[in-house]
């Protein structure tokens, strides 16, 4: 009677056991996927942030007043300025 007993609570605990495990590896794939959701929260954020700072710029560039011909060149020269720097900062994100 002890003996039988003693069977099932070694069943019991076996059962457990492999429960415990497969609770630390899916509560270890669940930190990796979290881990893995931050970083492109994180990425995403930093990209939302570089596109308010391109629509501040181009608001800015155009506020400036055309007075002349060579205002509307230099306006002409930052637009084309920021995109350039935008292409770039686009191929170095990659």
């Amino acid at each position: 009677m002890v003996y039988e007993e003693l069977q099932r609570l070694e069943k019991i605990t076996e059962h457990i056991i492999r429960k415990v495990k497969m609770l630390e590896r899916e509560n270890e794939g669940l930190k990796n996927e979290l881990k893995a959701c931050q970083f492109e929260l994180k990425e995403k954020d930093e990209a939302l942030e570089h596109f308010k700072n391109q629509i501040k710029i181009s608001k800015i560039v155009k506020n400036i007043p055309v007075e002349n011909k060579d205002s509307a060149e230099l306006r002409e020269r930052i637009d084309n300025y920021i995109n350039e720097i935008d292409k770039i900062i686009t191929h170095l994100s990659e």
